[in-house]
Protein backbone atom coordinates (compact mmCIF):
# COMPACT_ATOMS: atom_id res chain seq x y z
CA UNK A 1 0.00 0.00 0.00
CA UNK A 2 1.26 3.40 -0.47
CA UNK A 3 2.35 5.36 2.46
CA UNK A 4 0.00 7.23 4.30
CA UNK A 5 2.24 10.83 2.96
CA UNK A 6 0.22 10.30 -0.05
CA UNK A 7 -3.50 10.07 1.43
CA UNK A 8 -2.95 13.31 3.23
CA UNK A 9 -3.73 16.49 1.47
CA UNK A 10 -0.81 18.21 -0.09
CA UNK A 11 0.35 22.06 0.44
CA UNK A 12 -1.66 22.99 -3.24
CA UNK A 13 -3.72 25.52 -4.80
CA UNK A 14 -7.21 23.33 -4.37
CA UNK A 15 -6.63 22.75 -0.38
CA UNK A 16 -5.69 26.84 -0.22
CA UNK A 17 -9.40 27.51 -2.39
CA UNK A 18 -11.36 24.67 -0.87
CA UNK A 19 -15.07 24.96 0.25
CA UNK A 20 -15.16 23.42 3.86
CA UNK A 21 -16.18 20.03 4.48
CA UNK A 22 -17.06 18.26 7.70
CA UNK A 23 -14.15 15.88 9.32
CA UNK A 24 -15.65 12.18 9.34
CA UNK A 25 -14.70 10.00 11.86
CA UNK A 26 -12.52 7.38 12.02
CA UNK A 27 -13.70 3.47 11.82
CA UNK A 28 -13.86 2.07 15.18
CA UNK A 29 -14.84 -1.30 16.10
CA UNK A 30 -16.78 -3.46 14.16
CA UNK A 31 -19.84 -2.84 11.73
CA UNK A 32 -22.57 -4.32 8.90
CA UNK A 33 -23.26 -2.66 5.86
CA UNK A 34 -24.85 -3.50 2.63
CA UNK A 35 -22.11 -2.08 0.64
CA UNK A 36 -18.04 -1.53 1.85
CA UNK A 37 -16.47 1.06 -0.43
CA UNK A 38 -12.98 1.52 -0.41
CA UNK A 39 -11.67 4.87 -1.61
CA UNK A 40 -13.05 8.42 -1.11
CA UNK A 41 -12.98 9.88 -4.27
CA UNK A 42 -14.75 10.31 -7.33
CA UNK A 43 -15.67 6.72 -7.88
CA UNK A 44 -16.14 5.53 -4.52
CA UNK A 45 -18.28 8.91 -3.52
CA UNK A 46 -20.59 8.68 -6.34
CA UNK A 47 -21.00 4.87 -5.92
CA UNK A 48 -21.86 5.67 -2.36
CA UNK A 49 -23.81 8.36 -3.58
CA UNK A 50 -26.13 6.20 -5.85
CA UNK A 51 -26.41 3.11 -3.72
CA UNK A 52 -28.10 5.28 -0.91
CA UNK A 53 -30.18 7.06 -2.75
CA UNK A 54 -31.39 3.35 -3.27
CA UNK A 55 -32.34 2.42 -0.01
CA UNK A 56 -29.21 0.44 0.79
CA UNK A 57 -26.54 0.84 3.79
CA UNK A 58 -23.24 2.07 2.51
CA UNK A 59 -19.91 2.53 4.40
CA UNK A 60 -16.97 4.42 2.49
CA UNK A 61 -13.28 3.66 3.56
CA UNK A 62 -11.21 6.31 2.93
CA UNK A 63 -6.92 6.16 3.50
CA UNK A 64 -6.70 9.35 4.52
CA UNK A 65 -9.41 12.42 3.50
CA UNK A 66 -12.39 12.42 0.94
CA UNK A 67 -10.62 13.71 -2.41
CA UNK A 68 -7.09 13.39 -0.65
CA UNK A 69 -5.71 11.15 -3.46
CA UNK A 70 -5.99 12.00 -7.47
CA UNK A 71 -9.59 12.35 -7.49
CA UNK A 72 -8.29 16.21 -5.59
CA UNK A 73 -5.05 16.25 -6.81
CA UNK A 74 -5.47 16.49 -10.52
CA UNK A 75 -5.67 19.25 -13.39
CA UNK A 76 -9.54 18.80 -13.21
CA UNK A 77 -9.68 18.35 -16.98
CA UNK A 78 -13.49 17.13 -18.16
CA UNK A 79 -12.46 15.38 -21.34
CA UNK A 80 -14.83 13.71 -24.29
CA UNK A 81 -14.82 10.04 -25.39
CA UNK A 82 -13.18 7.07 -23.60
CA UNK A 83 -9.19 7.23 -22.63
CA UNK A 84 -8.43 5.78 -26.16
CA UNK A 85 -10.10 7.17 -29.30
CA UNK A 86 -13.06 5.60 -31.13
CA UNK A 87 -10.77 4.44 -33.99
CA UNK A 88 -9.19 2.18 -31.30
CA UNK A 89 -12.30 0.69 -30.16
CA UNK A 90 -14.12 0.40 -33.22
CA UNK A 91 -11.14 -1.94 -34.29
CA UNK A 92 -10.64 -3.94 -30.85
CA UNK A 93 -14.32 -4.25 -29.93
CA UNK A 94 -16.57 -3.92 -33.05
CA UNK A 95 -18.67 -0.90 -34.30
CA UNK A 96 -21.79 -2.08 -31.68
CA UNK A 97 -19.72 -1.75 -28.75
CA UNK A 98 -17.35 1.07 -29.70
CA UNK A 99 -21.07 3.03 -30.10
CA UNK A 100 -22.11 2.12 -26.89
CA UNK A 101 -18.79 3.03 -25.05
CA UNK A 102 -19.25 6.47 -26.91
CA UNK A 103 -22.50 6.95 -25.27
CA UNK A 104 -21.42 6.02 -21.70
CA UNK A 105 -18.54 8.76 -22.26
CA UNK A 106 -21.35 11.71 -23.09
CA UNK A 107 -23.30 10.40 -20.39
CA UNK A 108 -20.21 10.93 -18.05
CA UNK A 109 -19.82 14.17 -19.05
CA UNK A 110 -23.60 15.21 -18.22
CA UNK A 111 -23.44 12.85 -15.10
CA UNK A 112 -20.81 15.48 -14.12
CA UNK A 113 -23.01 18.45 -14.81
CA UNK A 114 -25.65 17.15 -13.27
CA UNK A 115 -24.27 16.25 -10.06
CA UNK A 116 -22.72 19.81 -9.86
CA UNK A 117 -26.03 21.23 -10.48
CA UNK A 118 -28.41 18.98 -8.56
CA UNK A 119 -26.24 19.31 -5.19
CA UNK A 120 -25.34 22.51 -5.92
CA UNK A 121 -21.63 21.73 -5.52
CA UNK A 122 -19.53 25.21 -6.65
CA UNK A 123 -16.80 23.63 -8.21
CA UNK A 124 -15.93 26.32 -10.77
CA UNK A 125 -17.54 24.04 -13.74
CA UNK A 126 -16.79 25.96 -17.19
CA UNK A 127 -17.26 24.99 -21.00
CA UNK A 128 -13.96 24.48 -23.46
CA UNK A 129 -11.33 22.25 -23.64
CA UNK A 130 -7.93 22.71 -26.69
CA UNK A 131 -6.42 19.32 -27.76
CA UNK A 132 -3.16 20.97 -29.00
CA UNK A 133 -0.70 19.31 -31.26
CA UNK A 134 2.72 19.63 -30.28
CA UNK A 135 4.14 18.08 -34.09
CA UNK A 136 3.31 19.68 -37.46
CA UNK A 137 2.23 16.19 -38.85
CA UNK A 138 -0.64 15.49 -36.07
CA UNK A 139 -2.47 18.31 -37.19
CA UNK A 140 -4.48 17.05 -39.92
CA UNK A 141 -4.88 13.31 -37.88
CA UNK A 142 -6.52 15.57 -35.32
CA UNK A 143 -8.68 17.50 -38.05
CA UNK A 144 -9.54 14.41 -39.58
CA UNK A 145 -10.73 12.36 -36.21
CA UNK A 146 -13.09 15.58 -35.79
CA UNK A 147 -14.95 14.62 -38.65
CA UNK A 148 -14.92 10.99 -37.30
CA UNK A 149 -16.79 12.00 -34.53
CA UNK A 150 -18.80 14.55 -36.46
CA UNK A 151 -20.45 12.16 -39.12
CA UNK A 152 -20.22 8.73 -37.10
CA UNK A 153 -21.46 9.87 -34.06
CA UNK A 154 -23.00 13.49 -34.39
CA UNK A 155 -20.68 15.10 -32.26
CA UNK A 156 -20.74 18.60 -33.45
CA UNK A 157 -18.63 20.34 -30.63
CA UNK A 158 -15.37 20.33 -32.03
CA UNK A 159 -13.82 23.17 -33.97
CA UNK A 160 -10.61 22.19 -36.02
CA UNK A 161 -7.68 24.82 -35.15
CA UNK A 162 -4.94 25.66 -37.69
CA UNK A 163 -1.91 26.83 -36.55
CA UNK A 164 -3.21 30.73 -36.47
CA UNK A 165 -6.37 30.09 -34.62
CA UNK A 166 -4.90 28.03 -32.00
CA UNK A 167 -1.65 30.54 -31.41
CA UNK A 168 -4.69 33.63 -31.22
CA UNK A 169 -5.54 31.29 -28.14
CA UNK A 170 -2.63 29.58 -26.50
CA UNK A 171 0.20 32.21 -26.19
CA UNK A 172 2.84 29.63 -27.08
CA UNK A 173 4.62 28.69 -29.97
CA UNK A 174 4.87 25.21 -29.23
CA UNK A 175 1.61 23.94 -30.92
CA UNK A 176 1.05 23.92 -34.45
CA UNK A 177 -2.78 23.40 -34.55
CA UNK A 178 -5.33 21.55 -32.63
CA UNK A 179 -9.20 21.08 -31.93
CA UNK A 180 -11.71 23.02 -29.87
CA UNK A 181 -13.69 20.90 -28.10
CA UNK A 182 -16.90 22.69 -26.83
CA UNK A 183 -18.15 19.78 -25.08
CA UNK A 184 -15.49 19.12 -22.68
CA UNK A 185 -14.31 21.69 -19.74
CA UNK A 186 -12.77 21.67 -16.55
CA UNK A 187 -13.37 21.90 -12.91
CA UNK A 188 -12.23 22.20 -9.22
CA UNK A 189 -11.50 18.78 -8.53
CA UNK A 190 -11.03 18.93 -5.16
CA UNK A 191 -14.16 20.81 -4.48
CA UNK A 192 -16.10 18.43 -6.66
CA UNK A 193 -15.07 15.64 -4.37
CA UNK A 194 -16.13 17.13 -1.19
CA UNK A 195 -19.57 18.21 -3.04
CA UNK A 196 -19.92 14.40 -3.92
CA UNK A 197 -18.91 13.37 -0.14
CA UNK A 198 -21.42 15.76 1.12
CA UNK A 199 -24.20 14.45 -0.80
CA UNK A 200 -23.40 11.23 -0.21
CA UNK A 201 -23.27 11.66 3.25
CA UNK A 202 -26.78 13.59 2.95
CA UNK A 203 -28.08 10.67 0.92
CA UNK A 204 -27.20 8.36 4.03
CA UNK A 205 -23.81 6.42 3.64
CA UNK A 206 -21.24 6.48 6.20
CA UNK A 207 -17.94 7.80 5.65
CA UNK A 208 -14.94 7.34 7.81
CA UNK A 209 -11.54 8.96 6.94
CA UNK A 210 -8.35 7.69 8.22
CA UNK A 211 -9.27 4.42 7.64
CA UNK A 212 -6.85 2.42 5.55
CA UNK A 213 -8.06 -1.11 4.40
CA UNK A 214 -5.37 -3.79 5.01
CA UNK A 215 -7.05 -6.99 4.48
CA UNK A 216 -9.97 -8.47 2.22
CA UNK A 217 -11.34 -11.75 3.43
CA UNK A 218 -13.28 -13.57 1.18
CA UNK A 219 -13.68 -16.78 3.26
CA UNK A 220 -16.94 -16.93 4.47
CA UNK A 221 -18.45 -13.50 5.75
CA UNK A 222 -16.89 -10.70 3.24
CA UNK A 223 -14.61 -8.74 5.95
CA UNK A 224 -12.86 -5.42 5.64
CA UNK A 225 -10.50 -4.92 8.00
CA UNK A 226 -8.62 -1.39 8.56
CA UNK A 227 -5.26 -0.83 9.41
CA UNK A 228 -6.25 0.12 12.93
CA UNK A 229 -8.31 -3.45 13.42
CA UNK A 230 -11.54 -2.39 12.37
CA UNK A 231 -13.97 -4.37 10.83
CA UNK A 232 -16.91 -3.97 7.88
CA UNK A 233 -18.44 -6.88 7.49
CA UNK A 234 -20.69 -6.56 3.89
CA UNK A 235 -22.59 -8.22 1.33
CA UNK A 236 -20.34 -6.52 -1.84
CA UNK A 237 -17.13 -4.65 -1.31
CA UNK A 238 -16.61 -2.05 -4.17
CA UNK A 239 -12.67 -1.49 -4.78
CA UNK A 240 -12.31 2.15 -5.72
CA UNK A 241 -8.97 3.18 -4.64
CA UNK A 242 -7.39 3.69 -7.92
CA UNK A 243 -3.60 3.91 -7.99
CA UNK A 244 -3.39 4.11 -4.18
CA UNK A 245 -4.26 0.11 -3.53
CA UNK A 246 -1.33 -1.09 -4.51
CA UNK A 247 -0.27 -3.96 -2.77
CA UNK A 248 -4.38 -5.21 -1.54
CA UNK A 249 -4.90 -7.23 -4.34
CA UNK A 250 -2.66 -9.04 -6.66
CA UNK A 251 -5.15 -9.20 -9.32
CA UNK A 252 -5.53 -5.50 -9.68
CA UNK A 253 -1.85 -5.24 -8.86
CA UNK A 254 -0.86 -6.65 -11.66
CA UNK A 255 -3.10 -4.79 -14.54
CA UNK A 256 -3.12 -1.24 -12.73
CA UNK A 257 0.23 0.39 -12.07
CA UNK A 258 0.92 4.02 -9.50
CA UNK A 259 2.63 6.33 -11.85
CA UNK A 260 3.28 10.26 -9.80
CA UNK A 261 2.35 13.31 -11.66
CA UNK A 262 3.09 16.78 -10.92
CA UNK A 263 1.43 20.37 -11.30
CA UNK A 264 2.17 23.95 -10.43
CA UNK A 265 0.14 26.86 -9.76
CA UNK A 266 1.52 30.30 -10.47
CA UNK A 267 1.42 33.15 -8.62
CA UNK A 268 -1.82 35.34 -10.17
CA UNK A 269 -0.67 36.81 -13.56
CA UNK A 270 -2.94 39.82 -13.64
CA UNK A 271 -3.92 40.82 -17.21
CA UNK A 272 -1.32 38.66 -18.67
CA UNK A 273 -3.74 35.43 -17.95
CA UNK A 274 -5.58 36.36 -21.35
CA UNK A 275 -2.57 36.05 -23.03
CA UNK A 276 -1.77 32.56 -22.32
CA UNK A 277 -5.40 31.28 -22.65
CA UNK A 278 -7.33 33.42 -24.17
CA UNK A 279 -10.56 32.06 -24.13
CA UNK A 280 -10.29 30.06 -21.02
CA UNK A 281 -10.58 26.82 -21.81
CA UNK A 282 -8.56 23.81 -20.56
CA UNK A 283 -5.73 22.52 -23.08
CA UNK A 284 -4.06 19.22 -23.11
CA UNK A 285 -1.49 18.40 -25.78
CA UNK A 286 -0.29 15.76 -28.25
CA UNK A 287 3.14 14.22 -26.09
CA UNK A 288 2.85 11.07 -24.60
CA UNK A 289 3.33 12.45 -21.18
CA UNK A 290 0.96 15.05 -21.49
CA UNK A 291 1.74 18.88 -20.53
CA UNK A 292 -1.82 20.00 -19.48
CA UNK A 293 -2.64 23.80 -18.29
CA UNK A 294 -5.55 26.28 -17.51
CA UNK A 295 -6.37 29.11 -15.76
CA UNK A 296 -7.84 29.65 -12.02
CA UNK A 297 -10.26 31.85 -11.24
CA UNK A 298 -7.70 33.76 -10.07
CA UNK A 299 -6.02 34.20 -12.77
CA UNK A 300 -2.85 31.70 -12.17
CA UNK A 301 -1.45 29.21 -14.47
CA UNK A 302 -2.20 26.08 -13.27
CA UNK A 303 0.21 23.36 -15.17
CA UNK A 304 0.86 19.79 -15.22
CA UNK A 305 3.62 18.44 -16.69
CA UNK A 306 6.24 15.24 -16.11
CA UNK A 307 5.71 11.90 -14.50
CA UNK A 308 8.28 9.96 -12.11
CA UNK A 309 7.74 6.19 -11.65
CA UNK A 310 8.99 5.25 -8.82
CA UNK A 311 7.36 4.62 -5.61
CA UNK A 312 6.67 7.68 -3.48
CA UNK A 313 6.34 11.42 -4.46
CA UNK A 314 9.15 14.01 -5.59
CA UNK A 315 9.86 16.88 -2.68
CA UNK A 316 11.12 19.95 -5.23
CA UNK A 317 7.66 19.83 -7.43
CA UNK A 318 7.70 23.32 -8.40
CA UNK A 319 11.79 23.36 -9.75
CA UNK A 320 10.53 19.59 -11.32
CA UNK A 321 7.55 21.52 -13.20
CA UNK A 322 8.80 24.41 -13.83
CA UNK A 323 11.64 23.35 -16.96
CA UNK A 324 8.07 21.88 -18.06
CA UNK A 325 5.99 24.93 -17.79
CA UNK A 326 8.88 27.63 -19.75
CA UNK A 327 9.14 24.90 -22.60
CA UNK A 328 5.34 25.84 -23.55
CA UNK A 329 5.50 29.80 -22.35
CA UNK A 330 9.07 30.87 -21.70
CA UNK A 331 7.64 34.05 -21.66
CA UNK A 332 6.90 33.22 -17.29
CA UNK A 333 10.21 33.30 -16.72
CA UNK A 334 9.94 35.92 -14.38
CA UNK A 335 6.77 34.53 -12.93
CA UNK A 336 6.82 32.83 -9.50
CA UNK A 337 5.20 29.52 -8.70
CA UNK A 338 3.34 29.69 -5.87
CA UNK A 339 1.89 26.10 -4.69
CA UNK A 340 3.22 22.63 -6.49
CA UNK A 341 1.98 19.01 -5.53
CA UNK A 342 1.66 15.52 -6.70
CA UNK A 343 -0.22 12.41 -7.05
CA UNK A 344 -0.40 9.10 -7.24
CA UNK A 345 -2.39 7.79 -10.21
CA UNK A 346 -2.87 4.32 -11.66
CA UNK A 347 -2.65 3.09 -15.26
CA UNK A 348 -3.44 0.31 -17.23
CA UNK A 349 -1.27 -1.38 -20.04
CA UNK A 350 -4.10 -0.19 -22.52
CA UNK A 351 -4.78 3.05 -20.95
CA UNK A 352 -8.59 2.07 -20.75
CA UNK A 353 -10.00 1.70 -17.28
CA UNK A 354 -9.61 -2.29 -15.63
CA UNK A 355 -13.64 -2.37 -14.24
CA UNK A 356 -14.34 -5.86 -13.38
CA UNK A 357 -16.13 -8.17 -11.42
CA UNK A 358 -13.26 -9.51 -9.57
CA UNK A 359 -15.60 -12.25 -8.03
CA UNK A 360 -19.42 -12.47 -6.83
CA UNK A 361 -18.61 -9.94 -4.19
CA UNK A 362 -15.96 -7.87 -4.91
CA UNK A 363 -15.85 -5.46 -7.69
CA UNK A 364 -13.14 -3.29 -9.12
CA UNK A 365 -12.83 0.43 -11.27
CA UNK A 366 -9.66 1.39 -11.64
CA UNK A 367 -6.71 2.62 -13.81
CA UNK A 368 -8.35 5.57 -15.56
CA UNK A 369 -4.57 6.64 -16.91
CA UNK A 370 -5.63 10.00 -16.59
CA UNK A 371 -9.52 10.52 -17.41
CA UNK A 372 -11.10 9.80 -14.21
CA UNK A 373 -12.63 13.54 -14.02
CA UNK A 374 -14.68 12.75 -16.29
CA UNK A 375 -14.99 8.22 -16.60
CA UNK A 376 -14.80 7.82 -12.44
CA UNK A 377 -18.32 9.25 -11.53
CA UNK A 378 -20.21 7.21 -13.95
CA UNK A 379 -18.27 4.26 -13.63
CA UNK A 380 -18.90 4.87 -9.89
CA UNK A 381 -22.70 4.72 -10.79
CA UNK A 382 -22.32 1.72 -13.03
CA UNK A 383 -21.02 -0.44 -10.02
CA UNK A 384 -23.64 0.19 -8.16
CA UNK A 385 -25.90 -0.69 -10.81
CA UNK A 386 -24.20 -3.87 -10.94
CA UNK A 387 -24.79 -3.76 -6.67
CA UNK A 388 -28.62 -3.61 -7.99
CA UNK A 389 -28.75 -6.35 -10.04
CA UNK A 390 -28.16 -4.32 -13.57
CA UNK A 391 -25.17 -5.43 -14.49
CA UNK A 392 -25.44 -4.67 -18.06
CA UNK A 393 -23.20 -1.89 -18.49
CA UNK A 394 -20.94 -3.35 -16.05
CA UNK A 395 -20.44 -6.22 -18.80
CA UNK A 396 -19.98 -3.57 -21.71
CA UNK A 397 -17.24 -2.11 -19.18
CA UNK A 398 -15.79 -5.65 -18.98
CA UNK A 399 -15.03 -5.92 -22.50
CA UNK A 400 -12.26 -3.24 -22.52
CA UNK A 401 -9.21 -5.13 -23.00
CA UNK A 402 -6.42 -4.24 -20.45
CA UNK A 403 -4.30 -6.64 -20.45
CA UNK A 404 -1.93 -7.37 -16.68
CA UNK A 405 1.85 -6.25 -17.13
CA UNK A 406 4.30 -7.73 -18.16
CA UNK A 407 6.32 -9.55 -15.20
CA UNK A 408 3.57 -9.62 -13.01
CA UNK A 409 3.12 -7.81 -9.72
CA UNK A 410 6.75 -7.43 -9.00
CA UNK A 411 7.87 -7.14 -12.25
CA UNK A 412 5.99 -4.50 -13.33
CA UNK A 413 8.18 -1.15 -12.19
CA UNK A 414 11.44 -2.49 -14.21
CA UNK A 415 9.79 -3.38 -17.80
CA UNK A 416 7.46 -0.78 -17.83
CA UNK A 417 9.63 1.93 -16.40
CA UNK A 418 12.03 1.70 -19.11
CA UNK A 419 8.88 1.75 -21.77
CA UNK A 420 8.04 4.56 -20.39
CA UNK A 421 10.61 6.48 -20.33
CA UNK A 422 10.70 5.26 -24.14
CA UNK A 423 7.93 6.84 -25.55
CA UNK A 424 8.92 10.32 -23.27
CA UNK A 425 12.19 10.84 -25.43
CA UNK A 426 10.23 10.22 -28.30
CA UNK A 427 8.47 13.06 -27.49
CA UNK A 428 11.60 15.10 -27.95
CA UNK A 429 12.23 13.79 -31.94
Amino acid sequence: MASSATTAHPASWYLASANPCPDFARLEGATRADVCILGGGFTGLSAALHLAEAGLDVVVLEAGQVGSGASGRNGGQLHTGQRRDQNYLEQALGMDDARKLWTLAEEAKALVRDLVSRHAISCDLTDGLILADHKARYVPESHAYAAHLRDTYGYMALEPLDRDQIRALVGSPAYHGGVLDKGAGHLHPLNFARGLAQAAHRAGARIHEWSRVSRVDEAGDLTITTADGAQVKADYLLECGNGLMDGLDRQVDAHVMPICNYIAATEPLGARAHEIIANNAAVADSRFVVNYFRLSPDGRLLFGGGESYRRGLLDDVPGFVRPYMLRIFPQLADVRIAYGWGGVLGITLSRLPYVRRRSGRVLVSAGYSGQGVALAPLFGKILAEAVLKRPERLELLEKLPVPPFPGGPMMRYPLMVAGLTWYALRDMI
